[in-house]
């Protein structure tokens, strides 16, 4: 295995965050989420209200959700 096949680099995972619904929603998510360390990505879905994250480990990606003001479900 060589230096570049890390697959927690890309790690992807996907909240449910019900209460998402406006496009402040969206930039406070996405401000609080982009800080967390080893985050490389952060999409929020207005639609689906989800927030789907590339790197990063779960606990400080939740916890940033909270601190942004929301709950995932």
């Amino acid at each position: 295995m060589s230096s570049t096949d890390t697959p927690e680099a890309a790690s992807s995972r996907t909240f449910s965050v019900p209460d998402i619904s406006c496009d402040h929603c969206v930039n406070a998510i996405t401000t609080e989420v982009g800080g967390v360390d080893g985050v490389t990505s952060v999409d929020v879905d207005l639609d689906t209200k989800t927030v789907t994250v590339v790197g990063g480990d779960e606990a400080p990606i939740v916890a940033a959700i909270d601190e942004a003001g929301f709950d995932v479900a």
